[in-house]
């Protein structure tokens, strides 16, 4: 699509209305420089005549607006909230009055009692003179309340809007005011409205989430050529909320729409809501939930390991990166297998070969049956009890360096006690030989030292790290810690003839 989503926030105006304790122009202010980051096209601050607090803030906000960022100020179809919205703006470079009417066979008969023929003059006379308090670059913008609910008489709503465009409406909003059925149904609306109206004319939508599908629905109305798409953060609206402007960005995004948002301040500005509005973000919420970048099954964590460097992701949605989040995490249950342990435990210092993940993976499973979910700490507690002290025939007593290039070591297998003197070129070397003498011959294939938990003035541990080989050509992965390179090379030769005997 070459046709450009205008994002229109609502956050300001229909979130904040919902909200508990609604924000004062000062808490306003923060979320409004959150959107411009952002980078919205349209902002509806407020409700100019709800209040005096609102009306100030809609006044004061129009006033900081960018120069390319629509204000708008919502009134009802009636004189003094048209004129309040006008005062409201009329600092901003791009005002906006955005005012409203029903004109459903409901609200027609129960709310409004007034047939269909008098709205629509209300309707045409309020977008008139909306359009004459305004300067020749303002915008008035007409909204349809329930427009989901017109099916019954589409067609004199259409002739009447049309009214309404020649009357000085640029904007026609088709507002899902309460989402009651399936999205197809109001599609078809949106399109034959879209039909209906000059091609200079904006067609936008405003879907609330009553039966979840706020975003779908306005993802497809904008292929169906609604261009101005009105959303809020984190979803904040009536009831369900209103349509979440992150997952319609990401989902423009991934259908390869230009969407002209800073998307990598999504993440940020979630959490920045969230906190502001006491409305708490879902674990599982879509994309900036806690757990939406989280796996737990085994399958899924492998898969999700094997593709974590793609753009695709074999179970991400979209890159972490996009919209400001670090990349997926990795959960440990009873449902998790060793690939999990190897992700995790590789992003700590002490690193972990797929080998060893496979050793401690029933153990750790396990522990995750009994306490759920476990956390890093004690995976760690797992892999230093089962990696670096292997239980087996083999017990380390003592060894010593008793002259240059020659070691006594002592140790048990079994119930027999040897005490061997070993010589060669350094501590490791001469256990090998003294336990070659013992009848313990071991291969070892490669060997590396580790300083960790090294802080300045403050000697660092040791971690021994050593492979042999088996009879059958394979390699044991062994290791050891201790504050002294020599013991944690000797404890790591104890924990391999464990592994291998």
């Amino acid at each position: 699509m070459t046709r450009q989503p205008f994002f229109y926030d609502v956050t300001l105006r229909d979130g904040n209305q919902a909200l508990k304790k609604p924000w004062n122009t000062e808490e306003k202010e923060i979320i409004f420089k959150r959107l411009l980051k952002l980078g919205v096209q349209g902002i509806e601050i407020g409700f100019p005549s709800a209040s005096d607090m609102d009306f100030e803030a809609v006044q004061y906000l129009a006033g900081l607006m960018p120069e390319n960022v629509v204000a708008s100020g919502l009134a009802r179809a009636v004189k003094y909230d048209i004129e309040r919205a006008a005062q409201a703006v009329k600092e901003a470079s791009k005002p906006r009055i955005h005012t409203f009417i029903a004109m459903n066979p409901l609200g027609l008969e129960y709310v409004l009692q007034k047939p269909l023929s008098e709205v629509k003059k209300i309707a045409v006379d309020s977008v008139a003179y909306a359009k004459s308090l305004l300067p020749e670059y303002g915008e008035v913008q007409f909204s349809i309340e329930h427009f989901a609910d017109c099916r019954e008489n589409l067609d004199e709503v259409i002739d009447a809007v049309q009214e309404v465009v020649k009357a000085g409406a640029s904007i026609i909003n088709l507002p899902n005011t309460v989402e009651r059925f399936r999205p197809m149904e109001f599609l078809r609306m949106v399109e034959k409205m879209r039909n209906a109206l000059p091609e200079e004319v904006t067609v936008a939508v405003h879907c609330h989430n009553d039966l979840g599908m706020a975003s779908a629905t306005t993802v497809e109305s904008y292929f169906l050529g609604a261009t101005q798409l009105e959303c809020s953060l984190n979803g904040l609206g009536e009831r369900s909320g209103n349509t979440n402007m992150y997952e319609v960005a990401v989902v423009l995004h991934n259908s390869d729409v230009d969407v002209p948002l800073n998307m990598s301040k999504i993440y940020g500005t979630a959490l920045r809501v969230a906190e502001m509005s006491g409305v708490p973000i879902w674990e599982k919420a879509p994309l900036v939930g806690s757990d939406a970048l989280a796996h737990r099954s085994g399958i899924h964590q492998d898969g999700a390991a094997k593709t974590k460097h793609l753009k695709k992701g074999a179970y991400r949605a979209f890159e972490p990166s996009l919209i400001g989040r670090e990349d997926e995490k990795l959960g440990f249950t009873s449902q998790s297998g060793k690939t999990a342990i190897y992700e995790i435990l590789n992003t700590t210092p002490y690193k972990i070969t797929m080998q060893e993940a496979i050793r401690i993976a029933p153990v750790a499973k396990s522990a995750a049956e009994e306490l759920g979910e476990l956390s890093k700490e004690k995976l760690l507690d797992i892999y230093f009890d089962e990696v670096f002290t292997v239980k087996g025939a083999f017990k380390l007593i003592d060894f010593k360096q008793i002259a240059d290039s020659k070691f006594n070591l002592e140790f048990k297998y079994g119930e027999k006690t040897f005490d061997m003197i070993g010589t060669g070129d350094g501590n490791l070397d001469a256990c090998l030989d003294a336990l070659d003498k013992a009848g313990f011959p071991l291969n070892l294939i490669h060997y590396e030292q580790v300083a960790l938990n090294e802080e300045k003035g403050v000697k660092a541990d040791a971690m021994s790290v050593i492979h042999f080989g088996t009879e059958d050509g394979k390699t044991v992965v062994a290791r050891a810690m201790d504050n002294s390179t020599a013991k944690a090379n000797v404890k790591a030769i104890f924990n391999g003839l464990n592994l291998l005997k």
